[in-house]
């Protein structure tokens, strides 16, 4: 079993920054592929951010398109810590954020249907 732990969300006005940061633990291997999603009320999850590594041992990113070059993705600590720098937020933005995992796949098919393991989530409330 993986446990993923988020932290970070809050309330912001538009225009402002959060980071939001993902714990990873127990039977983890750095080789999975870390994710965020986001559901905002009455809506359906949806993919946020991406990262994995490709087989120089670099990082490799996706993102959703509304939210490229406002957020970035990176991970540490052998690869334990996943984190997602919020810049420039909208009041779109405002969802629940999660923390997700999946064994290694291709980071062109992470979908929810495929995410292996859920953090609880945490609220980002962005006022305009």
């Amino acid at each position: 079993q993986v446990q993923l732990v988020e932290s970070g969300g809050g309330l912001v006005q538009a225009g402002g920054s959060l980071r939001l940061s993902c714990a990873a633990s127990g039977h983890f291997f750095s080789s999975y592929v870390m994710s965020w999603f986001r559901q905002a009320p009455g809506k359906e999850r949806e993919f946020v951010a991406a990262i994995s590594t490709d087989i120089t041992g670099r990082d490799i990113m996706r993102y959703l398109d509304s939210v490229k070059g406002r957020f970035t993705i990176s991970r540490d600590g052998a690869k334990a810590w996943v984190y997602l720098q919020m810049n420039s937020l909208k009041a779109e933005d405002t969802a629940v954020y999660y923390c997700a995992a999946a064994r290694s796949i291709p980071l062109s098919w992470v979908e929810p249907s495929r995410i292996d393991y859920w953090g609880k989530g945490t609220l980002v409330t962005v006022s305009s």
